[in-house]
């Protein structure tokens, strides 16, 4: 009998730029291609936006004003492998474009 369990590992994937986050994650999956896994995942989450409005002059005019917005797009990589398997001192060693912001939490 095998008592081997699954464990789970998720990357959360935080970018500006929806390009950089999509090759850092075909980054990681390229990384632990060659580590046998049970499954990987990408998930895609709803992208936050955030609009300010500013006004064009600080005095007069209040009617003219401009908008401004900053998305923040995200992804979820799960993965699933078997316990015996060093997952996390890879993923701990990759480097990821600046302006990636990610997080990694054992399950």
């Amino acid at each position: 009998m095998n008592t081997i369990t699954d464990a789970k590992i998720r990357i959360r994937l935080e970018s500006f730029n929806h390009e950089l986050l999509t090759l850092s994650c075909q980054t990681i999956v390229n990384l632990l291609q060659t580590t046998p896994l049970s499954s990987i995942g990408i998930i895609t989450l709803p992208t936050r936006k955030r609009i300010y409005c500013v006004l064009r002059s600080p005095h007069v005019n209040k009617d003219s004003r401009e908008h401004f917005e900053i998305r923040i797009h995200k992804r979820i990589l799960e993965i699933y492998y078997h316990s015996e398997v060093p997952i996390f001192d890879l993923l701990s060693e990759v480097d990821l474009p600046p302006g990636v912001f990610y997080s990694i939490y054992l399950s």
